[in-house]
């Protein structure tokens, strides 16, 4: 075990945090609060945001996608570097955080911003704080950002410890506005979040794989108790568990895998899947495929977090019932994409240079070929 582990975000969790952000933000910085598609302005959040901002200056702007796209994030940049914001506040779940990120490194740099997705080194940013109405990504807490670019079906990511927010509001009483499929694709996000980081080989850590199990258990606690999904506690505790599901502690030190995430990011760019979607539609098949490799530490997972039988085949096809009971499908033929699908998918990983994907690096696209193909045969076949 030899890692270096940072994180420098402090966490205002709990009811009435809203208010806490004047502790981080100085009264002469000039802010921009940016969030999605206006639900906060439902919801109460927004007022308490314009209540904590009173006496600051501040701008908003509005309309950041489910999966953030350039070209909308572009147009905060104009304003940004026009209005010489300072501070940026992201009021939203991962995605308006994400995007947030790319304004703090993009209305620094005099080129395209989507440079940096394209490996760029991230060398200055604007500071940015987070007001989380949605968990699923933890982007509230960790260095990573993932942007769209519509034009050409491409999703990528970049991650630099510059984009690490400030401060990060974790309020579970802004949840209650959120729908069926928003709290169930904060379970399953979370949920294959840890995986990626605990379902590859066994590692010396019993801390890291105790905490990651506990993070896993916690899940499927929530999933048995979905029935009480609109409670306070219910909410509470996916909020918190989505944040250390990848605040990026349970993944220092141990092998991580994250073909599910490069697969699924390509489907969503080609399909509109929303992110844990095209994750639940991809992992079961990919744990099938690559099982040899994955057979002992999901004999672990059966134990530790299923309380099952020994028997790994059957702790995947407890994590596929799982997001199934949440309403979750765990098949890419339940939604509408064409004869194309394992051509755009392969072409797209090959160019983006993914040829050699997991904790090993063999995850080919041959495999991933076969894990598509899986995925899109129906129950009955």
């Amino acid at each position: 075990m030899e890692y270096s582990y940072y994180n420098p975000t402090a966490i205002q969790f709990g009811k009435g945090q809203i208010k806490s952000i004047v502790n981080f933000i100085s009264k002469d910085q000039k802010v921009l609060v940016v969030y999605g598609g206006g639900s906060i302005k439902k919801n109460g959040v927004y007022a308490q945001v314009v209540t904590a901002l009173d006496g600051y200056t501040w701008s908003e702007f509005g309309g950041v996608e489910a999966n953030p796209s350039v070209e909308t994030l572009n147009k905060a940049v104009e304003i940004i570097k026009g209005e010489k914001i300072d501070f940026i506040l992201a009021v939203g779940g991962g995605s308006v955080i994400d995007g947030c990120k790319y304004l703090a490194v993009a209305s620094l740099y005099d080129g395209d911003g989507w440079d940096f997705l394209e490996g760029k080194k991230v060398e200055k940013a604007l500071s940015l704080g987070a007001i989380l109405t949605l968990p699923a990504t933890g982007s509230e807490s960790n260095p990573t950002s993932v942007i769209s670019k519509k034009s050409t079906n491409e999703k990528r990511y970049f991650a630099s410890p510059l984009v690490y927010p400030k401060f990060a509001v974790l309020d579970s009483s802004v949840m209650s506005s959120l729908d069926d499929r928003q709290l169930a694709n904060g379970l399953v996000d979370a949920f294959v979040h840890t995986c990626e980081q605990y379902l590859t080989y066994p590692n010396t850590s019993l801390l890291h794989d105790g905490y990651s199990q506990t993070i896993l258990k916690g899940l499927h606690i929530l999933a048995q108790d979905w029935a009480n999904r609109k409670t306070q506690l219910w909410q509470e505790n996916l909020m918190l568990l989505a944040n250390q599901a990848l605040n990026g502690f349970i993944g220092s030190g141990v092998p991580q895998d994250w073909a599910t995430h490069m697969i699924g990011h390509e489907i969503t760019a080609f399909y509109g899947l929303d992110h844990a979607q095209s994750l639940a539609v991809v992992q079961p098949y990919l744990l099938r495929v690559m099982i040899e490799d994955k057979k002992e530490k999901l004999l672990q997972m059966g134990k530790e977090v299923f309380n099952m039988p020994q028997n790994y085949e059957i702790v995947i096809e407890a994590i596929e019932y799982m997001y199934q009971s949440i309403g979750v499908p765990t098949k890419l033929s339940a939604y509408k994409t064409d004869d194309k699908v394992i051509e755009n998918i392969t072409k797209a990983l090959e160019s983006h240079g993914m040829t050699a994907l997991g904790e090993k690096g063999n995850i080919t696209l041959d495999k991933v070929s076969k894990i598509l193909e899986m995925s899109l045969k129906p129950f009955n076949l």
